[in-house]
């Protein structure tokens, strides 16, 4: 089984990166850019490719002071429940009756959860800033890693963006989830009762995995 540090080899063996690395050494030099450049990694980090069980696909990380640590849709412990995320939680709670606070998804991360966001760094208060900077091209080949190299993971790709992202996986031997993405503007046009978790947790089961434990150590109404 292959790991993360191959992988990034590979890839950087196929892509010239240079343009990236330089524009992200100025920008953390003379602008605030989140996560700290610690976190950018966070989510390999926390799920090693052997763990991974499912990919949650998200687009830039949070802009925001206190926020942004590396996953997708989590943010760090204080910091207050962005609308997205919130949403999130109350599908969790209809779905499987999970009633979680905290905003901090490490746990999910350390289940098997890979938190991706498709582009790693943002300027602080500029949503999208680093797009187009080289992230895509690392991310696209990090999300084809994981499909030629693991069997039976399930993508969760919310939102016309990250649903564009099915032609880099080999769908005979993954499940997709799709849904319209849990942002206030399109929460209500099929992301409520869509029933994520519950359909993850069952593909899991069917393939003889544990299933991911979304409530973490907190109370749980059933």
């Amino acid at each position: 089984m292959m790991n993360w540090q191959e992988i990034f080899h590979n890839i950087k063996a196929q892509h010239d990166f240079s343009d990236m690395d330089a524009f992200l050494e100025d920008a953390y030099q003379n602008q605030t850019v989140y996560p700290d450049r610690g976190n950018i990694y966070q989510a390999f980090d926390l799920t090693p490719l052997d763990n991974v069980k499912v990919v949650i696909l998200g687009q830039d990380p949070y802009h925001g002071p206190n926020q942004a640590h590396g996953l997708a849709f989590s943010v760090q412990p204080d910091a207050a429940l962005p609308p997205s995320l919130r949403n999130i939680f109350k599908e969790l709670e209809t779905d499987i009756g999970c009633k979680r606070i905290t905003p901090h998804l490490q746990d999910w991360a350390k289940e098997g959860v890979l938190l991706l966001n498709t582009v790693l760094t943002v300027e602080a208060h500029k949503a999208h800033s680093h797009k187009n900077i080289g992230w895509e091209v690392f991310t696209d080949e990090v999300i084809k890693s994981i499909s030629q190299n693991l069997d039976d993971v399930v993508f969760i790709l919310w939102g016309k963006p990250a649903q564009s992202k099915i032609k880099l996986i080999d769908t005979t031997k993954h499940h997709i989830i799709t849904s319209v993405h849990p942002s206030p503007l399109s929460a209500y046009r099929g992301f409520f009762g869509s029933k994520p978790f519950s359909e993850t947790n069952q593909y899991l089961i069917s393939k003889g995995k544990t299933p991911i434990n979304w409530c973490g150590g907190e109370e749980s109404d059933k």
